[in-house]
């Protein structure tokens, strides 16, 4: 870490030694620490323990609840000196046992920020011994328990007024959000793990009082969704209106960067051009369509769509490519070429799926959800093309155009 430790994390560690913090802070019934042995062995000889963490011999140092669960995510954290609980009960139970906030980890297999802040936070001996010593740990895969997700990064959102993977809260031992955030730098973290836990021993009333709080805006904002509504044209027309309103008229999109396909309301822009034969809907789905097709956040050589794009131009992507988004482009860019007759729209569908059936479709006729953003110990190195490769494996003429057309230059 880039600061020194302060007094809380200095008497966490000195309690437990500092090399074997992390480890030596945990109280496992033998017969919990029988079955993470035994779903260890059961991994056999060829098992690469996804850590910076090892024995001598190879074997893991550490080894958490999670080896027990089968999410490619949760096993991605099984061997963090994180004492890592999944969701359910048990956690919980020990929360209010012990009268001990919960910090709760939420992400996905290929996120990329997710895999920053375990290699910086998680994997952090001296971080982990403050997570063990005054924090139940839980981490949830959002692929797996979208209901959880959906309650939390609403209160996420309330919070901190935007969201995004690793979501990363600390709740009260009863369940409710205190504090809601995203990504962390470890520094940060650390800072972020001591003044709640020193909250938490000076004023518990007032953060369970702010815990019921946002608790009770959470079923606010999320009641609407449980109720049925008539719809009719106006208010479809009402949405259309706004999104019109909403476009960036220069490079497509709605909003400023980081800019995400937003294939829903893209959707209802050509559904309604379709119903109605409303001109300007169809016009402002077709400019959003093509730029983004232009752009860097389509894979210009393997087809498909990254996930978002972090700048106003669709140019510089989050490398990330997921089957959801490949499979709602698809539709969109089809849609768009029956209401236009224009080819070119008919062809980034078809690469789209092109990469779905190529790279996303297991050997057994599955999909699978994503292609991580992270290659090579950096982000997106695997689609990052330079002027030699591309001279290399073009002809001469091609690779000049290909250079000139997408600004190609020697810098990353």
């Amino acid at each position: 870490m880039r600061r020194a430790l302060s007094a809380i994390a200095f008497l966490a560690l000195a309690a437990f030694g500092i090399a074997g913090a992390a480890e030596s802070a945990l109280d496992r019934p033998p017969e919990l620490q029988e079955r993470l042995e035994a779903a260890l062995a059961a991994k056999g000889p060829g098992y690469v323990p996804r850590t910076e963490h090892r024995l001598p011999d190879g074997r893991p140092r550490y080894t958490n609840r999670l080896i027990l669960e089968d999410s490619p995510y949760l096993l991605q954290h099984a061997h963090n000196p994180v004492d890592w609980f999944p969701w359910g009960e048990e956690a919980f139970a020990k929360a209010r046992a012990e009268n001990k906030l919960v910090f709760l980890s939420i992400g996905y297999s290929t996120c990329h920020w997710c895999h920053v802040m375990e290699r910086e936070s998680f994997e952090n001996p001296e971080v982990a011994a403050l997570l063990n010593a005054h924090f139940v740990a839980i981490k949830v895969d959002r692929e797996t328990r979208p209901d959880v997700d959906q309650i939390y990064m609403t209160a996420v959102q309330l919070l901190a007024g935007r969201g995004g993977w690793p979501m990363s809260s600390i709740l009260a031992p009863t369940g409710e959000t205190i504090v809601g955030g995203t990504y962390y730098p470890p520094e940060d973290f650390a800072d972020l793990l001591e003044r709640a836990q020193a909250l938490w021993r000076e004023r518990e009333a007032d953060m369970r009082a702010r815990g019921a709080q946002v608790a009770q805006l959470v079923r606010e904002a999320l009641a609407p969704a449980a109720r049925a509504a008539a719809l009719d044209d106006s208010v479809v027309v009402a949405a259309v209106t706004t999104l019109i309103g909403q476009h960036d008229d220069l490079q497509g999109g709605f909003g400023m960067a980081p800019k995400f396909p937003k294939e829903p309301q893209l959707s209802l822009l050509l559904d309604h051009a379709l119903r109605t034969g409303d001109r300007r809907a169809l016009d402002v789905a077709a400019f959003t369509l093509r730029a983004m097709a232009r752009g860097g956040i389509h894979d210009q050589v393997g087809g498909g769509f990254h996930r978002y794009s972090i700048d106003d131009a669709w140019l510089v992507p989050h490398f990330e490519k997921m089957l959801y988004n490949q499979a709602q482009l698809a539709r969109l860019y089809l849609q768009a070429w029956r209401l236009t007759g224009d080819a070119a729209f008919a062809r980034v569908g078809r690469r789209a799926l092109d990469f779905v059936l190529r790279d996303l479709t297991s050997p057994e006729g599955g999909f699978y959800s994503a292609t991580d953003a992270d290659s090579e110990g950096g982000e997106g190195r695997f689609f990052l093309w330079t002027p030699a490769e591309l001279r290399a494996a073009l002809p001469p003429e091609d690779a000049e155009l290909a250079i000139a057309l997408y600004g190609v230059t020697e810098a990353s």
